[in-house]
């Protein structure tokens, strides 16, 4: 479709460079709504999880609240303690969140 109107716009007008223009000017809206937002929103998580220190109350990726109990670096497993005696071992890049700021946000 893009190229049939690339085609009719150069019989038409000789060679204009108005789609092209049209396709640059939709990948920079895209790339300014969806992708930096999303690239923003990673570097905080990834900053969130090089901090992550013991006793912080954190959110894992399926939804689990919890306070970490330990971090092991060389194999990056945090332990989450998520009720009193039940410690799970959860991969760092899945603990996402801050549970006191989801709270204090209103997200739980």
């Amino acid at each position: 479709m893009i190229t049939t109107m690339m085609l009719a716009a150069q019989a038409a007008g000789g060679g204009s460079a108005m789609p092209i223009l049209m396709m640059v000017a939709i990948f920079v809206i895209m790339w300014f709504f969806m992708i930096r937002p999303q690239q923003k929103r990673q570097k905080e998580i990834r900053n969130f999880q090089n901090a992550l220190q013991e006793g912080t109350k954190v959110i894992t990726g399926g939804g689990i609240y919890g306070v970490v109990k330990r971090i092991d670096v060389t194999t990056n497993i945090v332990e989450v303690e998520i009720a009193r005696g039940v410690v799970v071992e959860v991969d760092k890049s899945y603990v996402f969140a801050s549970a006191s700021a989801s709270q204090a946000s209103g997200g739980k």
